[in-house]
């Protein structure tokens, strides 16, 4: 067998990993180009920061406008399964605060912040395929009652409409709608899916509203990012909210109490043996 001494420290590797965003030298650190200690500490926002780590490009103060706010809309929404998960993580092993908080992060699917990117994917499916676009509302509405329709024929949900306890509407998804128009930023993803709004009810037969977490992946897909990072985005929003969960747990905790109030009130039943084949639920 042959042996293949170790380099000494520091010396060159025959190979390179090129990089545009971090690294280091003995006297310096830089990042996205710039020198991280006198061009981006105490000069760029992490909002910013992050946008600009993900597009390798600065982006300009309207989009970080409308980027924060989908931040700020995806932070915390109450006790979802996130953040529930995440307390009760932290009761049971308070050594690990990174236990808990991946916990949470790891709930984020198709139910609860996963709706961010199956909405922006969806609208883009739909704005990919289309050339020219619509120049008005009367276009995009047209072009949304065929969409509703097509999804409705196979028996599909249509990402970003209906929400649990917003009935009536999702406040964050009006707010998010007035920032991007105000940013001149309110593009092709953000009209189809206001137009998926004004436009269901004739094809499903009931109103549903439009929910806040598919306008933010509407938002994201106009801004360029990219498609397949979306719910990473929405991760990054709601890592600070579940840092602040653990923070009340902190100080106010209830996990204890959800996890009594299971534990002292489960009831037996006899065993339910799958069938093979069967459907359970």
């Amino acid at each position: 067998m042959t042996e293949h001494p170790e380099a000494p420290l520091g010396a060159p590797s025959p190979m390179t990993y090129p990089t545009a965003l971090g690294a280091s030298s003995p006297t310096a650190i830089t990042l996205l180009g710039r020198d991280l200690a006198t061009d981006v500490m105490g000069e760029v926002g992490f909002g910013e920061l992050a946008f600009w780590l993900a597009t390798q490009r600065r982006p300009a103060p309207g989009e970080v406008r409308v980027f924060e706010a989908v931040l700020a809309a995806l932070a915390d929404h109450g006790f979802t399964p996130t953040a529930i998960v995440t307390r009760l993580t932290y009761l049971s092993a308070p050594d690990s605060v990174q236990g808990a908080l991946a916990a949470g992060l790891l709930g984020g699917g198709s139910r609860f912040l996963g709706v961010t990117e199956d909405c922006g994917r969806f609208l883009h499916e739909v704005v990919a395929a289309h050339d020219p676009l619509p120049c008005d509302d009367a276009g995009w509405d047209a072009l949304a009652l065929e969409t509703v329709r097509a999804r409705r024929e196979t028996r599909g949900l249509i990402p970003g409409l209906g929400h649990h306890v917003h009935k009536d509407g999702d406040p964050r998804t009006a707010r998010l709608f007035e920032i991007a128009a105000e940013e001149g930023l309110f593009g092709p993803h953000l009209s189809l899916f206001a137009a998926v709004g004004r436009v269901h009810p004739a094809v499903l037969g009931r109103t549903l509203p439009l929910n806040g977490a598919g306008a933010c992946g509407a938002a994201l897909a106009d801004l360029g990012l990219p498609l397949e990072l979306l719910r990473g985005f929405a991760l990054l929003a709601r890592t600070a909210g579940l840092i602040g969960q653990l923070a009340e747990e902190l100080r106010r905790p209830v996990a204890n109490e959800i996890f009594l109030s299971v534990d002292l009130n489960n009831r037996s039943v006899p065993p339910e043996p799958y069938a093979d084949g069967g459907t359970h639920g």
